[in-house]
Order: structure tokens, then C-alpha cells, then sequence
């Protein structure tokens, strides 16, 4: 962790803080509602006992089958029965002998009211029920009702366990919390110190956790993947840069041997041999920045090809153009291939597919287009001795050559280069054909 960033702003702290925040709301939100629930259960069920004892005292009533002392109204509860002239006739244990809770009230629905009434030898508040119904005797009213404190005790017992309980809840969360995140991050944490000890003299390092079944084993190897493709890139930096100087040394150091031998003597020089060597020599630097930019155009991102070309036109004009060395160039099987691509683009493949194919070929270059199911395909086939086969993986390579020898008048390493990129960008795809004892490359592009 940098020394610059308070704790309290890690991404550690913030998202314990989170966690422990809406844990513990959820907890405080859920507590408040057991306990309401509670309450109105608690007094629903008490509202339910109390007008079935009312009901049933009635019953007794009506058939003058009430005893002066009533039971089974609970240990918190309360039960009277007045007659019409507001005497008590029966009451519970807890208030017998004393005078009504409440004068008579005729009425045959229930009714509920929330009184002061005597529990021994104290005062408590009551739920209290009651409904009127006929006696032999005269009407009388029932009163049974439940104690608020016993319901309110209930509560308070539940609340006073959740005030302790859903703290240390949100507390052990936040605990568990810190140290999950603190391994996670910690993960994260190595990783990120690994890929900062990458340099240009260090890309070999690797992270470490790559094989874990996570979202961390998986960052892991993505940067991995990562950190590999930065190293063959900067090998292929590192070699172009090595090719492209060897390249252009070599007609450079040329030029300057023949103009300092000229510089020397200049009676003995030849002027028709010099103009050739330094021509020569500036025609193959040329040649090698021309062919620099054109892969560095071809590069470069293209849009979806729209164009609708004649591959067929294309392959027979360059053929025609080959023709006018000694290789033999049998076009006998190209037929109609429509595609949609770059016509300057597939015009330079062809040419460098057979500029390679008739400059190793011993005395014919076959080509072949057709249509293949749902793609155009392009063989080129040469009668030369073919790629070996410990070339074949690096032979579209930038600067790559199977011999390696390097000669003033040799070519730069980069047609079958320029040829692959630039397929690529007409949604093509260019191969060396492996298995043949010959030269035969194929270009396949999606047909129309």
C-alpha cells in the first residue's frame, strides 16, 4: 500500500465498510420487523383467546351455569361479567371483589378498549373485550380482557437480545470480511508487485497463481498472457530493428567501398561498374524501404472490405507478366472467383506469391483458383526443391529467409510477410501447403 493513501481509502477498508453498513442495516431493519411482528402476533393471538372466553362465559351465562369465580383466562388476563345494574355476578381471582372495570355496556358485537384495571395488588393496562348476551336472570356484558405489559415484555425481552445480538452479528461480519479481502487483495497485491518488476531488460517474469480456479487464477493468466505477447513483440522489435540495419548496411557499405576505390584512383575506375555497383546498391535500399512502408500500410487497422473484385482477372494479368522469364506459368486451372476485397491488396499477394513461386521454381509454376464450398482458394505450386521443414513455422516471418546467406542482389525477407498481412486484411488467410516436395502456398478468401 502506498504511504500517500490513508487506510481508511483502501479498497480493503471501503468495501468492509460496505459490507458491514448494509449487513448491518438489513439486520436493524429486520429486527425492528420480528419485533413488530411479534407484537401484533402476541396480541392477535391474545385478541383471539379473549373473545372465545367471551363467547363461552355467554354460554354459560344463558344457561345460568356461570360460577362466581372464572377461570381460564390466562395467567396475565382479566374476566368480568356485570349484570344491568353494573353488579359484578363472577370475575377472575385477580379482581375478585372489586367493583366493575367498566359499567354495563350492552352491545351484541364485540368491542375492544384499552383500560386500567387492578392485577392483585397492582395496576396494569388491559386489552379487554367485550359483548353483551341474555341470561335467565337479564342481559349481562362479559369483560375478558389480556395484560399490554405481558405482550410489551415479550418485546422488550426479544428487542433487549437483538440490541446485543445484531452487533456482534455486524461485527464478526466485519472481521470475516477484512481477512477474506485481505487474502483476495493480497493476491491481487503480489501480482501487481510482480508486473511492476517488468522492464525491457526483464520480460521474462511471470505471476505467480496462475493455475487457481478464481477470478484472481484468472487475472493471473491473463496477465501472463499478456506479458508474453509484450515479450514476442519486443523480440520482433528487437530483430526487426537488427534486420532493417543489416539491410540497409549492407548496399551502404557497398556504395562507400566503390566510391572510396573510385576516390583513390580515379584513373582506373570504370565508370559503367561503378554507376552499376551504386546503383545497384541504392536500388536494393530502395526496394527494402518500399517494401517497409508497405507493411507498415498493411498494418495499419482497414475497414471491412466492400468491394467486389475478380480474383480470377487479377491472377491471370500477373501470370501474363510472369511469363516473360524462362518458367513456365500453367494457368489452365483458374476459373471464375468473385470476392470481396482490396484489388490492390490481393493484386501485390498474387505478384509475391509469384515472384517467390517462379524465383524458386526449376522450370513451371502451377496455378489453381476455384470455389470450394463457401470460399475462393488460390494454390500456387512451384516444381523447386520446396521450404525444409525446420523453416516451415517461420517462413512468413518479417525478414525471415530460408537461406540464410545475405546478398547484395538477394531479396529483403519480407514478400511472403507483406503477402500474409495484407490477405489478412481482406478477411483472407495465406498458408504454406506442408507435406509436398515441392513449393505450394494457398490463399483462401470467404466467397461472396
Amino acid at each position: 500500500m502506498s504511504p500517500h493513501v490513508p487506510r481508511w481509502l483502501t479498497l480493503r477498508a471501503r468495501a468492509t465498510v460496505a459490507a458491514v453498513l448494509a449487513f448491518g442495516l438489513t439486520l436493524t431493519l429486520g429486527a425492528v420487523l420480528l419485533v413488530t411482528t411479534l407484537s401484533h402476533q402476541l396480541t392477535a393471538s391474545s385478541d383471539q383467546l379473549a373473545q372465545a372466553r367471551v363467547q363461552d362465559l355467554l354460554a354459560l351465562a344463558e344457561q345460568s351455569r356461570l360460577p362466581s369465580e372464572l377461570h381460564n383466562v390466562g395467567e396475565d388476563g382479566v374476566a368480568q361479567v356485570v349484570d344491568a345494574t353494573g353488579d359484578v355476578v363472577a370475575a377472575s381471582a385477580n379482581v375478585a371483589g372489586r367493583p366493575a372495570m367498566l359499567g354495563y355496556q350492552p352491545g351484541e358485537v364485540f368491542r375492544v378498549r384499552e383500560v386500567a384495571g387492578p392485577d392483585d395488588a397492582e395496576t396494569e393496562r388491559y386489552r379487554l373485550w367485550s359483548r353483551s348476551g341474555p341470561t335467565p336472570d337479564g342481559p349481562v356484558t362479559v369483560y375478558v380482557g389480556s395484560s399490554l405489559e405481558a405482550v410489551a415484555e415479550a418485546s422488550s425481552v426479544l428487542r433487549q437480545a437483538l440490541v446485543v445480538g445484531v452487533p456482534v452479528a455486524v461485527a464478526l461480519l466485519g472481521v470475516v470480511v477484512w481477512l477474506v479481502l485481505g487474502r483476495v487483495l493480497e493476491r491481487l497485491d503480489r501480482i501487481r508487485r510482480e508486473v511492476d518488476q517488468v522492464t525491457n531488460e526483464r520480460l521474462d517474469v511471470r505471476v505467480q497463481g496462475e493455475g487457481a480456479p478464481d477470478e484472481v487464477g484468472r487475472l493471473a493468466a491473463t496477465m501472463n498472457s499478456m506479458l508474453d505477447r509484450l515479450q514476442a513483440a519486443a523480440v520482433r522489435q528487437r530483430q526487426f530493428v537488427a534486420d532493417v540495419s543489416h539491410d540497409l548496411q549492407s548496399p551502404l557499405s557497398a556504395q562507400r567501398i566503390s566510391l572510396e576505390l573510385a576516390l583513390r584512383d580515379p584513373a582506373s575506375v570504370d565508370d559503367v561498374r561503378l554507376r552499376a555497383e551504386v546503383l545497384g546498391a541504392t536500388t536494393q535500399m530502395e526496394r527494402l524501404v518500399r517494401d517497409l512502408l508497405d507493411l507498415a500500410a498493411a498494418d495499419e487497422r482497414a475497414p471491412s472490405p466492400t468491394a467486389l473484385v475478380d480474383l480470377d482477372q487479377i491472377v491471370l494479368e500477373e501470370a501474363a507478366r510472369a511469363r516473360t522469364g524462362p518458367v513456365a506459368v500453367d494457368t489452365s486451372g483458374v476459373s471464375a472467383a468473385p470476392v470481396r476485397g482490396f484489388a490492390d491488396d490481393l493484386r501485390r499477394v498474387v505478384r509475391n506469391l509469384l515472384d517467390n513461386a517462379v524465383e524458386h521454381a526449376a522450370s513451371r509454376v502451377v496455378l489453381d483458383l476455384a470455389i470450394h464450398g463457401d470460399q475462393v482458394r488460390l494454390d500456387v505450386v512451384d516444381d523447386g526443391p520446396g521450404v525444409p521443414p525446420e523453416h516451415q513455422d517461420r517462413i512468413f516471418d518479417r525478414f525471415y529467409r530460408a537461406d540464410a546467406a545475405r546478398t547484395l542482389d538477394g531479396g529483403s525477407g519480407l514478400g511472403l510477410a507483406i503477402a500474409s498481412t495484407l490477405a489478412e486484411r481482406s478477411q483472407g488467410e495465406l498458408s504454406l501447403v506442408t507435406g509436398s516436395p515441392h513449393g505450394h502456398f494457398r490463399l483462401v478468401l470467404p466467397v461472396l
